[in-house]
């Protein structure tokens, strides 16, 4: 017989710690539905989230080089896909909700921006007299309202659990969770686990796409990158003279690992220390309990300022997503001035949410290759083989001169 969704809610008592999320004790969806019959709450939030557009676009987003430009190279979707699997891993380990945590994983870039973080960055500075834009906010907005995929609600109308997951950055006073008698502080150690492989799985593999693009050596990281030796030195134990691909693959399989093994070793002592009893408790704390211990987070920080010089500031990485952002605020520009050039959905927000917004809303939810093909079209001049340089076509459109092309809508992505 399958098993239903009282089955696997009991079987979450049974095994769960009394600390994790369990599915059964969700805080429920905004608009009600009647429960799965054969999933938990969170596995349904699971499905929605990998059914989505805008999961689907995340293969054509940048990670850390531009997306196209090796076929190795990881996209937002392989980096989301991997964050889920180290999310899955920690939470097993804590007997944690594994399903929850997954979901947070899954859908925590669904709000990303194409060109990456300096795409994020653009977009933020484009709307800093419109609230600004973060993608971590963003993504609830994907989930809660820009998806439009069901009949008798917008968004996906996810769990409250996993919504919560979803906005990272708040404080004791604007916690979603805060409520009468009740001031919660932190999330769900799922929401903290998700959050914590998101930064284990950025930094790590990026060494990868680093070295397979070789803008990093070995031999550099051997002498400034001490996780790095670490690791190096315990894969020549173990194994020995291996070739080089397959030895670069080892060392980051066992920086991930000690990386995992702390953050599961330390967790377990800070939730051992703290005495919470319940998902509810932990939302009291003053702190996260999912962390690294203090040797490996100082560790950490020199790892990730290893990468930030020479890797994500190298003119190899940094100036073509440069140049792809001035075409991200080329089109912010021209949308404002000629709305008619956005598709009809977010005309209709307009009025609703208001124009810089819908344009943004629009912009946030572009694939790389959609935002360059959109600048061409708007301008490259009749005739021309290549497109204006960003700042040129720029300044054609501030001036008003531009006349962009009537009734052409853009093509999907591919």
């Amino acid at each position: 017989m399958p098993r239903t969704r009282e089955q696997l809610e009991a079987w979450e008592r049974q095994f769960l710690a009394p600390y994790a999320q369990f599915s059964a004790d969700s805080r429920g969806r905004k608009y009600p539905e009647p429960p799965p019959t054969w999933r938990t709450e969170y596995q349904r939030d699971r499905d929605r989230v990998i059914h989505s557009r805008a999961f689907r676009r995340l293969e054509y987003k940048t990670q850390v080089f531009l997306n196209g430009s090796g076929d190795h190279l990881r996209t937002r979707l392989t980096h989301t896909m991997e964050v889920a699997a180290i999310a899955r891993n920690i939470t097993r380990a804590l007997r944690l909700n594994e399903d929850l945590a997954e979901t947070i994983a899954l859908a925590h870039d669904l709000g990303h921006s194409p060109f990456g973080h300096t795409g994020e960055t653009a977009l933020n500075r484009l709307m800093a007299d419109h609230g600004g834009f973060e993608h971590n906010r963003h993504s609830l907005r994907v989930v809660e309202e820009l998806e439009q995929k069901y009949p008798r609600f917008p968004g996906l109308n996810l769990s409250w659990e996993v919504r919560e997951g979803l906005v990272k950055h708040y404080t004791a006073y604007d916690h979603p969770a805060r409520r009468a008698d009740f001031a919660a502080r932190s999330s769900s150690l799922e929401a903290q686990v998700a959050n914590l492989a998101d930064e284990i799985t950025y930094y790590s593999h990026d060494l990868d796409d680093g070295l397979d693009s070789e803008l990093l050596s070995e031999k550099e990281l051997n002498r400034h990158v001490r996780v790095w030796r670490q690791a190096a030195r315990q894969v020549a134990k173990e194994y020995g003279v291996l070739p080089d691909e397959c030895r670069r693959y080892f060392i980051i399989r066992c920086i991930i690992d000690l990386q995992v093994r702390d953050v599961v070793e330390t967790t377990e002592r800070h939730i051992l220390r703290s005495g919470v009893a319940s998902a509810d408790d932990v939302r009291l704390q003053p702190a996260p309990l999912v962390d690294y211990s203090p040797a490996r987070r100082r560790l950490n920080q020199e790892l990730r300022d290893y990468l930030y010089t020479n890797l994500y500031f190298n003119p190899v990485v940094h100036e073509p997503n440069l140049r792809a952002v001035r075409m991200l605020e080329d089109l912010f520009h021209l949308y404002l001035k000629h709305p008619g050039e956005v598709g009809e959905h977010t005309r209709k927000r307009f009025r609703r949410v208001g124009r810089a917004r819908a344009i943004c809303d629009y912009l946030a939810g572009m694939t790389d290759g959609f935002a360059l093909r959109e600048h061409a079209r708007l301008f490259t001049p009749p005739g021309s083989a290549g497109i204006l340089p960003a700042s040129e076509a720029g300044t054609a459109a501030d001036r008003g001169d531009f006349r962009p092309p009537k009734n052409k809508r853009p093509k999907p992505p591919p």
